[in-house]
C-alpha cells in the first residue's frame, strides 16, 4: 500500500515538473503587468503635462 502511494506520488511529481503550460501563462502575465506599468508611467507624465499646458490657460482665461 504504501509502495503504491509513494509510486502514485513520484508519477505525479516527474508530470509535475514535465509540465511547463503555467510557465507560459506567468510569463504573459509578466509581459502584460510590465506592459500596463509601462501605460501608467506615460498617462500620468502625459497627463500633468497636458493639465499644465491646457486646462491652466483655459482657467485663466476666465
Amino acid at each position: 500500500m504504501t509502495g503504491e502511494l509513494l509510486g502514485s506520488f513520484g508519477r505525479l511529481a516527474r508530470h509535475f515538473r514535465a509540465d511547463e503550460s503555467g510557465a507560459t501563462a506567468i510569463e504573459y502575465a509578466l509581459i502584460a503587468a510590465g506592459i500596463a506599468a509601462a501605460i501608467i508611467v506615460t498617462v500620468t507624465n502625459l497627463g500633468s503635462t497636458i493639465k499644465t499646458a491646457l486646462w491652466d490657460k483655459v482657467g485663466n482665461a476666465m
